[in-house]
């Protein structure tokens, strides 16, 4: 007798056991298999790595490209989300929904935000391989407005096929207040900075402990982790013995050290002789044209990145560590890579907090040289370096994260694996082309796990990506494929059988009039020599070979928009599709993108509450110590805190009501560019004062209700100050829309969170 309750059962079924026989599917057909650990960096440039040429600090992942492969033609999108849509699915990043980050969705089918279901990720497949699957870090797959306790949940990590994630679903995080979120569920963090708390120590401490858990109960299953660090993303943080470590390191300036680099990378072979540095980029200052004050802000911000990366370095090495004591290391195959090329958002002097510049509220670099060079990399500064260090990390390349030119799209990546990469060639340069697309590819073929044509319902993509592992042994292997196609925000490129084309895309400029550079990349990794009026007719080829694979590919229409995405209606169904928002705590700590849209615009707080005598506490907080709101009540006064990157205006007045229940109000009415905050209680007005200068980003850290549970907005209490009456709900009304000046700043801030 079969079984209607499970299809597929080949035991016998009689009315008793004893005349029944029993049967047992078979054990998944991974088990036994190596391990894979996928360690992801943000935003690190080309030559960033010692391995790769730069005198940075590095020596674990050194270690790796020692004992692996060093791929110096591995190329990405130029952009996070979209460069882990491909690494996961191995698919092209507009085939699945990902043309950029994730918190855009402009109806087409090319930018949804998410991952297509016709695209299963590489976590669904090893987990049906009998893979247990791990994410830790950044995640950023999934549509921003989705990013709160409601949901969905459709397209967090969980549901995309890992068993476990610990890490933040932005683009971007504090270093040491981060946004964190463990399987579904948004928590606090488990320490702050005075306890030494940094979000990429407990990345890795997470990552360890689900691996030793599994090893320990299931040593015959493989795993798969996919660690993707908040680095080197700003804000650039690391602790402080770190940062005294790289003190005046830099005060040659980047051009001085990006000559250095380049002249290491020719030696260390990542690139080969001939080749020619790219000159600055436009806008990039000469060093000696810069202020002694201009100078000194920009080596510091550039020690903050070193710091940053030497402290990240040695989480990985903790990683390693485990691994390598554990007897796990030599049947792992681990890669490290970057998503795109260094970031160009610290603009051509640096910043000490990258929300001045989205506000409008430029930064008096001689006054932050005389009072707070010494925050920036801390816990009080939410920094990026400039331009020509940006530059200097994407040696010899022109351009920058976003653009399709070689700094926007080329990457590290190195491969370590023991007990697939021989001794004898251990150690090696690989140049063969390869992109993101390939490493999905890559290792199902290690795993020996299938690509189905359908799965969980859904017929699937083809794979676009192809193996690279004919080239772990031969340095001569052909590259797995002879096209790939280049889109970011209307820069466009291709890559066939060793030439390129390549445009820079200036937004709202008609496509046609784009100009096509062609460089022969095998002669010019550097894409330095445009070749197109020498080979008119190859330029030509290879554009019309572009909108070829275009149309294959999914790639229209070409959409140059950044800030009408960010500033058009809300699409009915999302949590912004209204202007009133009510809050009933208990309540999960709501990210900055579903958090009501405040900066800007006229609104009114309204907190419905009881209390007793002596009540105190915060009531609602948003943002940080750099830029947000905090509205409490402390020593029998209510306070209303508006900080704008650091100025901080106060409304207060004293609060003398009866123990019960009352409504206390924060009321911001515009005036322009400016606007008058009052507070009231129970229908009266308490207070008011001028708000000289409208912050229209409230800063990447999102909302507390009866707390402020992250980095104080103010250092009147100390975190996360909860309110000791009882708040029924706390009630958001918007009360007029943003004008084009702050839709404009609010896309600026976006992109650079990405």
């Amino acid at each position: 007798m079969s079984s209607i309750y499970e299809p597929g059962f080949r035991g016998h079924i009689g009315r008793t056991q004893r005349d029944s026989t029993p049967w047992w599917p078979d054990p998944p057909a991974g088990l036994g298999r190596s391990n894979v650990v996928m360690i992801v960096l943000d935003d690190l440039g080309f030559s960033h790595f010692g391995s790769y040429g730069s005198t940075l600090r590095t020596p674990h992942v050194d270690r790796l490209a020692a004992n692996g492969l060093r791929y110096t033609s591995f190329h990405t999108t130029a952009l996070c989300s979209p460069t882990r849509a491909c690494l996961l699915t191995g698919r092209n990043h507009h085939s699945v929904g990902m043309r950029g980050v994730s918190n855009w969705s402009t109806g087409f089918p090319h930018m949804r935000g998410g991952i297509s279901k016709r695209a299963a990720t590489l976590a669904e497949l090893l987990r049906e391989h009998g893979y247990a699957t791990f994410a830790t870090g950044k995640w950023h797959l999934a549509p921003m407005e989705e990013t709160s306790a409601a949901g969905p949940h459709t397209n967090w990590p969980l549901q995309k096929g890992f068993d476990k994630f610990y890490g933040f679903l932005q683009g971007e995080t504090d270093q040491f207040f981060p946004e964190l979120t463990r399987d579904n569920t948004h928590i606090d963090p488990p320490g702050r900075p005075e306890d030494g708390y940094h979000v990429s120590e407990d990345v890795v401490d997470q990552s360890i402990a689900y691996i030793n858990d599994l090893v320990s109960v299931r040593p015959d299953r493989p795993f798969f982790l996919y660690c993707a660090f908040g680095a080197m993303h700003a804000p650039h943080q690391a602790p402080r013995e770190y940062l005294d470590r790289w003190r005046g390191a830099f005060d040659e300036g980047y051009e001085v050290w990006r000559e250095r680099w380049f002249a290491r990378q020719i030696e260390l072979g990542v690139v080969p002789e001939g080749t020619t540095l790219a000159p600055l980029n436009p806008g990039v200052p000469r060093w000696t044209d810069l202020t002694d004050n201009q100078r000194a802000f920009a080596c510091r911000l550039q020690e903050a990145f070193a710091a940053m990366l030497e402290h990240t370095d040695d989480q990985i090495g903790r990683l390693v560590g485990y691994l390598e004591d554990r007897g796990l290391l030599d049947d792992t195959v681990l890669l490290v890579m970057s998503d795109n090329g260094a970031s160009r958002e610290g603009g051509p002097f640096g910043v000490m907090d990258e929300f001045s510049f989205f506000n409008g509220m430029w930064e008096d670099i001689d006054d932050i040289v005389a009072n707070r060079l010494d925050d920036i990399g801390g816990p009080h500064s939410h920094s990026n370096y400039p331009w020509g260090w940006a530059q200097a990390g994407n040696s010899p390349y022109r351009w920058y994260k976003q653009n399709t030119y070689g700094g926007g799209v080329r990457d590290p990546l190195v491969v370590h694996w023991p007990a697939g990469i021989g001794a004898d060639v251990a150690g090696g340069v690989r140049t063969q082309f390869c992109h993101a697309v390939d490493i999905t590819p890559t290792l199902l073929e290690i795993t020996g796990c299938p690509a189905p044509e359908s799965f969980g319902g859904h017929e699937q993509l083809p794979m676009h990506g192809r193996s690279i592992v004919p080239t772990f042994a031969d340095p001569a292997a052909p590259p797995p494929r002879r096209v790939q196609y280049f889109e970011q925000m209307g820069h466009r490129g291709i890559w066939a059988d060793g030439w390129k084309a390549t445009t820079y895309h200036e937004a709202g400029q008609p496509f046609e009039q784009d100009r096509w550079g062609l460089f022969h990349l095998d002669a010019d990794v550097s894409e330095c020599h445009d070749l197109a009026d020498e080979h008119p007719a190859k330029l030509q080829e290879l554009v019309e070979l572009w909108w070829i694979e275009a149309g294959d590919k999914g790639v229209l229409p070409l959409d140059d928009r950044t800030i009408e995405l960010f500033g058009g209606a809300p699409r009915p169904g999302t949590v912004h599709a209204r202007s009133t928002y009510t809050y009933v705590p208990p309540l999960s700590h709501i990210p900055s993108d579903p958090s009501p849209s405040l900066g800007a615009r006229a609104w009114t707080v309204t907190a419905d509450v009881t209390v007793d005598a002596g009540f105190e506490g915060v009531i609602y907080a948003r943002g940080s110590h750099n830029v947000g709101h905090s509205f409490f009540v402390q020593d029998g006064r209510l306070h209303f805190d508006y900080n704008a990157l650091g100025t901080h205006t106060r409304v207060t007045a004293p609060l003398d009501v009866a123990p019960g229940r009352h409504a206390i109000t924060a009321r911001f009415d515009r005036d322009g560019k400016a606007g008058v905050l009052t507070i009231g209680v129970d229908g009266h007005d308490l207070a008011s004062a001028p708000i000289p200068k409208i912050v229209r980003m409230l800063g990447s850290t999102g909302t507390d209700i009866g707390r402020d549970a992250l980095s104080p907005v103010v250092s009147d209490y100390e975190a996360p100050f909860p309110f000791t009456g009882t708040i029924h709900s706390v009630t958001f009304d918007i009360r007029s829309k943003r004008d084009a000046a702050d839709v404009a700043a609010t896309a600026a801030t976006e992109l650079a969170r990405e």
